[in-house]
């Protein structure tokens, strides 16, 4: 059991590691040649709310931060 639970902690940490690449590649893409796929704006987008959800959005906000940190 222990091992299927590190097993599946592995390829989690896996895909988020990969999903973080994906973000930083579409910003990258997006300064460089005009937001094609929306990345920026949607960055822009979840900000603004973040904005608007108070002291809610500020926990996220420090998670997110956390999370990326790693």
């Amino acid at each position: 059991m222990k091992n299927g639970i590190t097993t599946i902690s592995g390829w989690i940490g896996i895909l988020t590691g990969l999903l973080q690449q994906l973000i930083v590649l579409g910003v990258v893409v997006g300064i460089l040649f005009g937001d094609v796929f929306g990345v920026i704006a949607g960055i822009g987008n979840l900000m603004g709310q973040v904005g608007e959800s108070g002291l809610a959005g500020l926990v996220a906000l420090v998670l997110v931060a956390t999370w990326y940190k790693k």
